[in-house]
């Protein structure tokens, strides 16, 4: 059993958020050069003391823990005095209200958004992604039909990507989800907005390519995550990231 503390991810966790807000991934930048946008690409080149977006997000954090991993006291509290820290050193907004009707600011940007995945081994991947709600409103679930077929899939994605290019500053990465249920259809469709790499599936891969042709225009990529799902459900979601797609990942150590 390989042993963490609670402050090593707290300090990963204050340290990404700032990153991720500040610094573009290397992928999503030569994504954007290909895209061929000049001022998107000037905007990002001269960044570097200031956030990327005044939408700095809210906090959603991934940790990929390893079975024989162990981190000592409160995952959740670590997570979150790493947001309040990143917060108040790297200047970023405060967007998160307490209540959903009552709407109080906390005024830290907490409680971050966590998501627990376990994983082989004795290491703890944290991922921070910013999510902004410019995207965040155009994303989609449809419970569709097996009857619906891929066709269903493929005029599903195309009408949540039109709907969605107007208000999520395109160019947009399209991240889809296939399958699971009403809840794990919608984590995969935002894990995949995160993947520079096609799926591993040769027909998912194609399918890919298929959407991505389409939406050229004004896309950059499109990445397709699926999981095995009920006889009769064939749930589909679509998550939006716009161009300062945000992301930032870290091993602990």
């Amino acid at each position: 059993m390989r042993e963490y503390t609670s402050a090593q991810l707290e300090d990963a966790v204050a340290r990404l958020y700032v990153d991720a807000c500040l610094h573009l991934p290397e992928w999503v930048k030569e994504r954007l050069y290909a895209f061929g946008n000049p001022y998107i690409i000037e905007n990002f080149e001269k960044n570097g003391i200031i956030p990327l977006c005044q939408d700095t997000g809210m906090a959603v954090v991934y940790l990929e823990v390893g079975q024989d991993a162990h981190i000592e006291g409160s995952i959740p509290d670590a997570v979150n005095m790493g947001v309040r820290r990143a917060v108040k050193d790297g200047y970023l907004r405060s967007s998160i209200v307490a209540d959903p009707i009552r709407r109080t600011n906390t005024g830290d940007n907490t409680p971050a958004f966590i998501y627990n995945e376990l994983v082989p081994g004795d290491t703890v991947k944290v991922t921070v992604a910013p999510r902004g709600f410019g995207c965040e409103n155009k994303a989609r679930v449809s419970m569709l039909a097996p009857a619906d077929g891929l066709e269903g899939v493929k005029a599903f994605v195309l009408e949540t990507a039109r709907l969605a290019v107007p208000d999520a500053c395109p160019p947009v990465m399209i991240g889809v989800g296939i399958g699971g249920n009403f809840d794990r259809v919608a984590y995969m469709s935002k894990k995949a907005v995160l993947r520079p790499e096609p799926n591993p599936d040769p027909f998912y891969a194609a399918l890919e390519e298929e959407l991505f042709a389409q939406m050229t225009k004004f896309a950059i990529g499109v990445r397709i995550n699926t999981a095995p799902t009920h006889i009769a459900g064939l749930p589909c979601a679509v998550s939006v990231g716009c161009h300062s797609l945000r992301t930032a990942s870290e091993v602990l150590s």
